[in-house]
């Protein structure tokens, strides 16, 4: 049931870009998508944490649910945009998918969990097959230094849910989580856009990107994550995003391809 999850939540996600798109075309910016997509996917996490009555949080956990929502919401959709518009979408994309390798390294210091050879080695072949993936898709690359820096960033703060949700699902339930954090999120990228009238075709995509690929995504996601160690979720869930919805068009992202397939079946041997 976790992989189901997980390749549930692989999907939603997969469609961010393909509807983000259509928004793009009637004139709404990235970070004004973004903005729009925590505070409507904000809007479901409420609701459904108002039905579970499951509302309150202990006082001590408050700052950390408030900073992941600055960390986790607004620096990581920034910075992924951020990288696009310096170094394109292929980059881009092989800098975020670094995540893996910054769960192992969390994972060991933060959660204790063991980094043996065999986990080591899956998640080597995970960067160098998502590597191999992007470089072998057809599209420019400009690996310049802002490209770089904001791609490992977006990197650095997507492997932050898995250590997030693993401290603390035990707690709280998922809508609880984000009825603090994703609010936070969209404040933190309110100076930053710029407000245009909504068309109903983009008010439509707006609503799907917050309901299904933010709202049941992450429903879909720590609900595998539950079930799955931090390091074996992060790289089963970069394996379905991949397959479900790269194009691979070269030899070199057919390697990459079947180096994050070893991966993912060495991880799940572990």
């Amino acid at each position: 049931m976790g992989y189901l999850f997980l390749l549930l939540a692989a999907f939603l996600w997969g469609l961010i870009g393909p509807v983000s798109r259509l928004a793009f075309q009637e004139g709404l910016s990235p970070l004004l998508v973004a903005f729009f997509r925590a505070g409507i996917a904000w809007a479901f996490f409420a609701l459904h944490a108002a039905l579970l009555r499951q509302v309150r949080v202990a006082p001590r956990d408050l700052p950390v649910l408030l900073l992941f929502g600055l960390v986790g919401v607004s620096l990581f959709y920034g910075s992924y945009q951020l990288a696009v518009g310096y170094g394109g979408a292929a980059l881009a994309s092989v800098l975020l998918y670094t995540a893996p390798a910054w769960v192992a390294l969390l994972s060991s210091l933060v959660l204790k969990e063991p980094l043996d050879r065999v986990g080591a080695l899956a998640v080597v072949l995970t960067l160098l097959g998502v590597g191999l993936m992007g470089l072998g898709g057809g599209s420019e690359v400009r690996a310049g230094p802002l490209a770089l820096f904001f791609g490992l960033l977006s990197g650095f703060t997507y492997a932050l849910y898995y250590i997030f949700g693993k401290l603390y699902l035990p707690r709280y339930a998922t809508p609880t989580l984000f009825l603090y954090a994703l609010p936070v999120g969209a404040l933190g990228l309110l100076p930053f856009v710029d407000f245009v009238p909504l068309s109903p075709k983009a008010l439509l995509a707006l609503l799907f990107l917050g309901g299904f690929s933010t709202y049941g995504a992450y429903l879909a996601y720590y609900a595998g994550l539950k079930r799955l160690p931090a390091t074996r979720a992060s790289v089963v869930a970069n394996f379905f995003a991949f397959f479900l919805f790269r194009e691979v068009l070269s030899p070199l992202g057919y390697l990459g391809a079947l180096l994050v397939l070893l991966a993912v079946l060495l991880s799940v041997r572990r």
